[in-house]
């Protein structure tokens, strides 16, 4: 928590998940795998103008013409693929409507993402927790860097481990939860960079070690 306090003070606010609605939240979370958000807005803004944001018109779409749509968000024959797949547990399993899916148990509801071809532990629990509101922490590349550079969790850490250490480490709270994730995608992007981290810096460069940010063996 007071690593919280120090981005929070730090940062602000970050007012995520970027989206008018949880479904526009659910196709965001699955273009932004392997591309940056600007990319993605750009082809949900093709959806919407398309008129078939709502999961029927996607799932019904023919494959071509949604890959052309999504195109702006890159490797858009793949990821027009996971996103089919994702569309037809919503589809056919809850008759399309958000509301049903999210009234599944959370974890039920986890194991049934991460059955879905395509859809990996971080994109998983982005739709839960930003467009279900549901309580997973959302692991991504600039925590596992954060964390494991500070010496709080190992380097040969996985997504379950690294999640399961904010589970066990603060209260099961969405909106704490949804900031907290934004906080350290922000301190990745400007000071724990991957090739050159601004630690002197940093807001948490009091909680370096001795020698500075640990390194991988």
């Amino acid at each position: 928590m007071e690593v919280y306090r120090r981005l929070y003070e730090a940062f602000g606010p970050q007012h995520w998940w970027p989206g008018e609605s949880p479904f526009e939240v659910i196709v965001g979370a699955v273009l932004t795998q392997n591309t940056n958000w600007r990319n993605v807005e750009k082809a949900i803004e093709n959806l919407r103008q398309a008129d078939c944001l709502t999961p029927d018109a996607l799932y019904r779409m023919p494959l071509p013409e949604l890959e052309e749509l999504i195109r702006p968000a890159g490797y858009y024959k793949v990821k027009a693929r996971r996103l089919r797949n994702l569309l037809k547990l919503i589809v056919q399993q809850y008759d399309g409507s958000l509301e049903t899916m999210f009234r599944t148990p959370a974890e039920r509801l986890r194991e049934q993402l991460l059955e879905t071809p395509g859809i990996g532990p971080e994109t998983a629990d982005s739709i839960l927790l930003y467009a279900g509101e549901k309580p997973f922490f959302v692991v991504d590349t600039y925590t596992y860097r954060v964390f494991a550079r500070h010496g709080w969790i190992s380097f040969e850490a996985d997504y379950h481990q690294i999640q399961e250490y904010f589970h066990d480490r603060l209260p099961q709270d969405v909106r704490l939860y949804n900031e907290y994730h934004a906080l350290l995608v922000k301190l990745g992007k400007e000071y724990c960079r991957k090739g050159e981290p601004r630690c002197e810096d940093c807001p948490l460069k009091d909680f370096l070690p001795a020698g500075g940010p640990l390194q991988p063996d």
